[in-house]
């Protein structure tokens, strides 16, 4: 799809989003996609365009709503077709290289402890700006959440890079 439409896709997203009667989030813009690989492009531009789906613990499809694992395993097998693994702490254990929060790009997967401790217990994908889409909790809708957040900086735990120019990430 050319970038014009998937722009135009996002913000109607955005506007729907808006008119949904649900509290103020975040305003939903456009990430610069510069130097961003066209298979990268393509997880960015599914993953929002599924802001707003219920969130359903084991879902893994739009119909049937979606839980953090379920949501990156759906966006990357049908933009990028990859087959993640199903869990979030698989997902972290994936043979794909660590990448710093400094140098994070879109399309990588984020990390994060959010049942205390260090373990890895949620996921979602950066989708550039310090943003990333997620679905997040029960009784809630996938949705972009900014890393300057005090709760998501605060159980973050890093990222990996499934997609890399000429090679995917390797299941263990």
């Amino acid at each position: 799809m050319p970038f014009p439409a998937r722009l135009s896709l996002l913000v109607l997203t955005a506007l729907l989003t808006a008119c949904a009667g649900r509290a103020p989030t975040p305003e939903i813009t456009a990430p610069s996609v510069q130097g961003t690989s066209p298979v990268a492009e393509d997880v960015l531009f599914s993953a929002l365009g599924l802001v707003g789906t219920p969130y359903r613990y084991g879902g893994n499809t739009p119909d049937s709503g979606f839980d953090c694992s379920g949501l990156i395993g759906y966006v990357y097998r049908g933009a990028a077709g990859v087959a993640l693994p199903r869990t979030t702490v698989e997902m972290s254990r994936m043979r794909s290289a660590n990448v710093g929060r400094d140098a994070l790009q879109a399309g990588d997967l984020l990390f994060f402890a959010t049942d205390g401790g260090r373990r890895v217990s949620h996921a979602a994908i950066y989708v550039g700006e310090g943003r990333f889409v997620h679905a997040p909790s029960s009784g809630g809708t996938v949705r972009l959440d900014s890393l300057g957040n005090r709760y998501w900086a605060k159980t973050y735990l890093g990222a990996k890079r499934v997609l890399e120019e000429e090679r995917l990430a390797r299941n263990p």
